[in-house]
């Protein structure tokens, strides 16, 4: 007999529930088809949720769309039903107890009771668990019916508090980037599994051991025995064109559950390592674990595994106070640089490999090598976690724990036990998967908000979590009890030790974003600067073509922006820097202008601090965030649509393997609180200006570079040059000029001085002339500039556009007529100079318009290529 497994994906239905009428009797499509509790309706798709299959049929408007939410929130207080019929085939062997039987719910969104044939079978309580129920022999038709109860409800930072008491994703009780809109169904997939023996669980542990450089593969199975003979079990490990590296057997007694133990050992050079993208391949090799009955495989696992060794250092510093927050990998410190992430839909069901895919490719191509899978969203899908191995995406889980003071009573300890447990065991073996972490900010919590009687969940972080990350994993995966966590006490924010979540831009301080250096730490987990979305995408804000709402300030913008206090901690930020505008083209060009230039900086100074041996002072840097789940106002750098804005460009310019880096800061005559960066003409005045300049070097080999340094003045004809050779060593940034006079054309002694019209290009070009890396200095403020025609010059040459300016543009974005989903830039957002030619590969152009926007023509413009 082969374990069948069969999924449950066909006739499943769904109904408002009827508390006066349902019986839970045989699902019928008879009755009122237009009342949501008179008829069932079959699903328009397996697994689901009931706002799609609502939206499906036209019963609630889309609450991505104006202000619809609003007017879809009685579904989260009203009780659905869901329904399957199927039947138990080999039904007289499950009454004999030769065969047994089993239905595996692998997620069930939330609070919900299950019945068979009209009883009551199953409880379920938490959305991350998968729940089995074994049955026992009653009739040959079987019906399951799931009935998902309300959800409406201590304390936390975002959502309804009641979420705290919930295991369910916080998201959906709204944030300060998401809606509110509690669903409810089967979310992940149903399987029955019938059998005589099966394989329960399969623990497979790759990894390398440094000092020898020898590979282990230690693999543990589970097996269930219902009535079978002659079994064996037989492991078998495959490179990636098929060749079998490594094959075991091992037999076993029938009549009963056992752990059949193997422990593979290979020498130095016999396995390809997997390494992170950037650092080599991503090698993976496919175990198959089979249960053998003679010659017949009834029953097996499949996954694919990579051998690497993973280890968290925080030792002191040689020169700096403090710890590092340093990952080495394989042997090699490695910079993590990456982005957050929160589930890509609200509506879980419509997250496909495909889509999964898209971002994650987006990312790498994005030149990042982390990914960090925020609490406050879910314990991702497999497609994801697979996809991470794949790409040689580093993940840092966390916990389900986000913004909250959670408790820790019995039921719920017990259930976050259960979890914990399940998705250990499904995740432990990925490749990908670097540190898990206890939470999201709720260390936090108690600072900020001044909790009083401390953090109940403590023992969940310092007690329950790591107990059982130490006894599922091995070697052990790396464990921190929160994000952010480091210094004494419930100091969250200690810059020397630990990872920080730096929100004194946006939010706290109010500090300006050119302080970003000074505001670094050993890790930035967590930073951020918001923007609106791409033109397009913020047109899907609309119902309808009505134009009276298309100004920033309107009340569908604000229905689409749901950061507290957004608009006067933006006002700041944009009149600060820029001219104010209340065209809405305008605005959302400068708003993502101002997110690139603010997240571009960062990496550029944090990056400065990965000095090298004992001196990694900044030794990764995670952007909030990468991805959006509806069109909205946010800090993500790609918006709902996988659409990139500026700053997706600007942070991967500044990933580059080689880059080069400049700071301006400016001396006046007498104290003040404005930015270092800013040239002032009222309540003080700059007297001199100096400028930082450094290089850097991911890789693993000494590289021999050109440094080009040109100064443009943007008021004259005055040009500025300087080269010089440099070599920089592997893995870690150097600084080449500090405190440099900033050059300048004007007349000595002038005040301001004259540099504030100076904009400042260093270059680097490998040892073939290729240009590597640019950075483009400005005087800042921005809203001083003075707008110039750049007098832009392009020729399009098959699918290389290239780009050249007779005087310097800054901040020149690319799009198309008639949509830009289906092109893809190479670069975008970038600054060009007299001199030099911006060369960028376009994907799918097929024909169109390119269109431009710069500082000083922030609305869309045809771009005239020559001859034209």
């Amino acid at each position: 007999m082969f374990t069948r497994k069969r999924p449950l994906s066909d006739k499943w239905f769904w109904k408002q529930y009827d508390p006066h009428s349902d019986d839970f009797s045989k699902p019928s499509v008879e009755g009122d088809r237009d009342s949501l509790t008179g008829s069932w309706k079959p699903c328009k798709s397996f697994p689901s949720e009931i706002y799609v299959e609502l939206l499906a049929i036209g019963r609630i408007p889309d609450p991505f769309i104006g202000f619809n939410e609003h007017a879809v929130q009685w579904v989260a207080d009203t009780e659905w039903l869901y329904a399957c019929l199927f039947d138990l085939e080999d039904f007289t062997a499950i009454a004999q107890n030769d065969l047994a039987s089993e239905i595996t719910f692998e997620g069930l969104d939330t609070i919900c009771d299950v019945y068979l044939n009209g009883k009551a079978v199953l409880h379920t309580d938490n959305m991350f668990r998968q729940y089995s129920l074994r049955l026992v022999p009653a009739i040959n038709a079987k019906q399951l019916e799931a009935q998902y109860g309300a959800v409406r409800a201590g304390s936390c930072n975002l959502g309804d508090p009641s979420r705290v008491y919930i295991r369910k994703a916080a998201y959906h009780f709204r944030w300060d980037w998401g809606p509110e809109l509690i669903g409810a169904g089967p979310w992940k997939p149903v399987t029955l599994t019938t059998f005589a023996a099966r394989i329960t669980e399969a623990q497979s542990s790759a990894c390398v051991e440094l000092a020898t450089q020898e590979s282990l593969l230690a693999i543990t199975t589970r097996v269930e025995v219902v009535k079978a003979e002659g079994l064996l079990v037989r492991a078998c490990l495959l490179d990636d064109n098929g060749h079998t590296v490594r094959i075991e057997e091992c037999a076993l007694s029938p009549h009963e559950c056992r752990l059949v133990d193997m422990e593979w050992k290979f020498p130095s050079g016999r396995i390809r390592l997997w390494n992170p993208c950037g650092y080599g391949e991503a090698y993976l090799y496919r175990l198959q674990i089979q249960l053998l009955q003679g010659e017949r495989c009834i029953d097996q696992i499949t996954r694919r595994i990579g051998f690497r060794d993973i280890q968290l250092l925080q030792n002191p510093l040689l020169s700096a106070p403090g710890t590092t927050f340093c990952f080495r990998i394989n042997g090699t410190k490695i910079f993590l640089r990456g982005s957050n992430w929160i589930p890509g839909d609200c509506f879980l069901t419509k997250m496909t490999h495909g889509r999964y895919f898209s971002w994650l490719n987006l990312l790498k191509s994005g030149n990042q090598n982390c990914i960090r899978v925020w609490g406050g969203g879910i314990y991702e899908s497999d497609a994801f976690y697979d996809i991470c191995d794949e790409l040689g995406i580093l993940v840092w889980q966390d916990f389900a724990f986000a913004c909250g003071v959670y408790p820790a009573h019995k039921e719920f300890m017990d259930t976050v036990s259960e979890e914990a447990r399940d998705n250990l065991k499904r995740l432990r073996h990925h490749a990908s998967l670097a540190v898990l972490c206890g939470n999201n900010e709720d260390y936090l919590q108690i600072k900020m908000w001044g909790v009083k009687g401390g953090l109940p969940a403590v023992v969940i972080y310092e007690g329950l979590l790591p107990k059982l990350v130490k006894e599922l994993t091995s070697p052990c995966i790396p464990y921190v009890y929160g994000s952010p966590y480091g210094g004494e006490g419930d100091d969250t924010s200690d810059p020397t030790i630990g990872d920080v979540h730096q929100w004194d831009v946006w939010a706290g301080k109010g500090e300006p974003f050119q302080d970003f250096d000074i505001l670094g730490g050993r890790f930035i987990s967590e930073f951020g600067v918001p923007s609106l979305p791409c033109f397009r995408t913020v047109e899907a804000f609309f119902s309808s073509n009505d134009t009276s709402e298309r100004f920033p300030q309107s009340t569908v913008i604000q229905q689409h922006t749901r950061a507290g206090s957004y608009e006067k901690r933006f006002a700041v930020l944009m009149n600060e820097n820029f001219r104010m505008t209340g065209d809405l083209e305008s605005y959302i060009y400068l708003t993502q202008l101002m997110q690139s230039e603010a997240l571009g900086f960062a990496y550029r100074v944090w990056r400065r601090n990965w000095k090298g041996e004992g001196h990694e002072e900044t030794a990764g840097v995670l952007v909030w965030q990468l991805n959006d789940c509806w069109p909205v106002t946010s800090w993500a750098i790609c918006d709902y649509f996988l659409r990139p804005k500026p700053a997706y460009f600007s942070i991967s310019r500044e990933l580059k393997p080689l880059t080069v880096g400049i700071q301006r800061t400016v001396a006046k005559n007498r104290t003040n609180d404005r930015p270092r960066a800013f040239y002032e003409f009222g309540a003080f005045q700059s007297v001199a200006a100096t400028l930082d300049i450094w290089a850097s070097n991911f890789t693993l080999t000494r590289q021999n570079v050109r440094l080009e340094l040109h100064g443009y003045d943007l008021q004259s004809d005055w040009t500025y040059r300087h080269i010089q050779d440099l070599l920089l060593e592997p893995n870690c940034s150097r600084d080449v000029i500090c405190g440099m006079a900033c050059p300048h054309g004007g007349i000595e002694g002038t005040i301001p001085t004259p540099s504030r019209s100076v904009v400042m290009a260093a270059t680097l070009r490998d040892q073939d002339g290729r240009v590597v890396s640019q950075c483009v200095d400005w005087p800042q403020p921005f809203k001083f500039i003075q707008p110039q025609d750049p007098r832009l010059t392009a020729v399009l040459r098959q699918n290389v556009l290239e780009v050249q300016a007779e005087r310097p543009v800054k901040g020149l974005f690319l799009s198309v007529d008639g949509g830009e989903d289906d092109v893809i830039w190479s670069e975008n957002g970038l600054d060009i100079v007299p001199g030099y030619t911006a060369s960028i590969t376009i994907t799918g152009l097929k024909g169109r318009t390119i269109n431009v926007a710069y500082l000083g023509c922030e609305k869309r413009t045809p771009l005239r290529m020559s001859g034209q």
